[in-house]
């Protein structure tokens, strides 16, 4: 397997990059502990608002765009039509930006934030707890995805640059005199996003990996151990590099419809068995005032500022977490968007996959209140986010079949997002192709394996030092700068878009 040198630079000095941060992370380990939670407060601390603003600006960003004339202009030319149909597309979209989270949280947050009311609006608990897990996993979410997905989609498919995140910054390069020095410009904000999506799957790969560990040892009542969790990762990693070297017509797609059949099937099996009434009212209630409460949410205003404790530890790292997915998510969804218009891409990123989470919170959220009611003394069943789910389905009928489907589509989702993750990296790294040749995905599968195989070794020869936790404080440092990068982007794209459309005008 030859790589050149010259043309996959990106390659090699993030394969750098990050083998110089292993040796810290070995060798130092408590110090690079220490140094990450430090400066991952200290930016909660000093840039978290920031964040608040930043994702109202990108919600309110894309409903102009969907509302306006401009709404209706493709990703790409005007005769392009869509590669995928739509239960295709919102399948993988879905898988790849969200996944095995709502099965990870779908009982201990709405629980937590129940038990614990992150703000008071004269609603019972519930809905308060209904209303602020909506709020960390809905439009927002999916408003720093689909920025990412229309700017990088713009300049693909309409100004045919290639699949990088500097692209998006290709009309000022001009600007910039020296040739060496806007090669290490446009480098430092692709290497910058590469990185961001190494430490974001390392983490997400761990937690689920943890997760499924959990169900299996609930389950079969054996601890699996190191062995155990490793082989879940060997397993996860194989699948998905077969997934990505098929391509994503014949392996992302394919994988993804499955998710979503799987996951709408769970839905219904808990909703059919819980009170249908008790859950559309919460769903139509918390809803409501997610609505109307957004913009003070979103700003965390008066009566709506749950403080800057629960904002540090809660809303600002998931507001960290989404930015720093956004860029493999946002350009995989760019790359299975052409043909689109914006407002379809707009609405269909937006809304569809926020109120299909939605339901999925409500039907799972409200099923765990009611149970809680019935236990009588509630004595934290819930309160472990790696078994919550699954000692929630021990009150259901079948709950060895369906914590085992539980298990299954765990590992699917774990797949879905890193073999679209891999395939991003893939065209980063092979000179920006849509098609990345097959021994990058395999160099790149090869690395995330690796890589999150000796995150998962320190963290287990380091009893006193929660490794995994510091790679997902990690994401905190690395999603500013690109934060940052990202308000640049939307500048560029609306200036850009819109000389676009004046020439365009008839």
């Amino acid at each position: 397997m030859k790589i050149d040198f010259r043309k996959n630079g990106l390659l090699y000095i993030s394969l750098g990059i990050l083998l110089f941060f292993s040796f810290f992370l070995y060798v130092f380990t408590l110090e690079t502990y220490n140094g990450i939670e430090t400066f991952s407060i200290y930016i909660r601390q000093r840039f978290g608002r920031f964040y608040l603003w930043l994702g109202l600006v990108c919600v309110l960003l894309l409903i102009a765009l969907a509302c306006s004339k401009w709404g209706k202009r493709r990703l790409g030319k005007d005769t392009d039509r869509p590669q995928f149909s739509r239960l295709a597309w919102i399948s993988m979209l879905y898988s790849a930006g969200m996944g095995a989270g709502i099965l990870l949280r779908a009982v201990q947050e709405p629980v937590y934030m129940m038990r614990n009311p992150p703000i008071n609006n004269n609603s019972d608990s519930g809905t308060i707890a209904l209303e602020y897990t909506f709020y960390q996993w809905g439009f927002t979410a999916w408003a720093f995805y689909a920025v990412f997905a229309i700017t990088v989609g713009y300049y693909l498919f309409v100004q045919s640059k290639k699949v990088l995140s500097s692209s998006a910054f290709s009309s000022v390069e001009h600007l910039v005199s020296s040739k060496k020095t806007k090669n290490i410009i446009f480098a430092g904000i692709d290497i910058l996003a590469i990185l961001t999506t190494v430490f974001g799957l390392v983490a997400a790969i761990g937690l689920g990996t943890t997760q499924i560990e959990g169900g299996l040892t609930h389950l079969l009542k054996e601890d699996f151990g190191l062995k155990g969790t490793i082989f879940v990762l060997l397993l996860i990693s194989l699948l998905a590099f077969i997934s990505v070297f098929r391509g994503v017509d014949k392996g992302i797609k394919i994988i993804s419809t499955w998710n979503i059949y799987i996951t709408i099937g769970l839905l219904f099996f808990v909703l059919l068995q819980s009170d249908i009434l008790s859950v559309t009212t919460q769903f139509t209630t918390s809803l409501f005032y997610y609505i109307v409460d957004f913009i003070p949410l979103s700003l965390a205003y008066g009566q709506y500022d749950p403080g800057e404790a629960f904002l540090t530890d809660w809303t600002y790292y998931y507001w960290a977490f989404w930015l720093a997915w956004a860029p493999f998510t946002g350009i995989f969804i760019a790359r299975i968007s052409k043909g689109r218009t914006l407002r379809e891409v707009i609405l269909g990123v937006l809304l569809v996959p926020s109120l299909g989470t939605f339901f999925w919170f409500t039907t799972f959220g409200q099923s765990a209140f009611l149970i809680i009611e019935s236990f009588g003394t509630y004595q934290g069943q819930f309160d472990n986010v790696f078994s919550s789910i699954f000692i929630f389905f021990e009150n259901y009928p079948f709950q060895g079949f369906i914590n085992t489907l539980t298990i299954l589509l765990l590992i699917s989702f774990l797949v879905t997002s890193l073999d679209s993750a891999i395939f991003v990296l893939s065209m980063f790294t092979d000179d920006g192709k849509q098609e990345p040749s097959k021994k990058h995905r395999l160099l790149w599968s090869i690395i995330l394996l690796i890589f999150s195989i000796g995150i998962i070794l320190l963290g287990n020869a380091k009893a006193d030092i929660n490794v995994l936790i510091a790679m997902q404080k990690l994401l905190i440092i690395t999603s500013l700068p690109f934060s940052l990068l990202m308000v640049v982007m939307i500048v560029l794209f609306i200036r850009d878009f819109r000389k676009k459309q004046e020439i365009n005008s008839p």
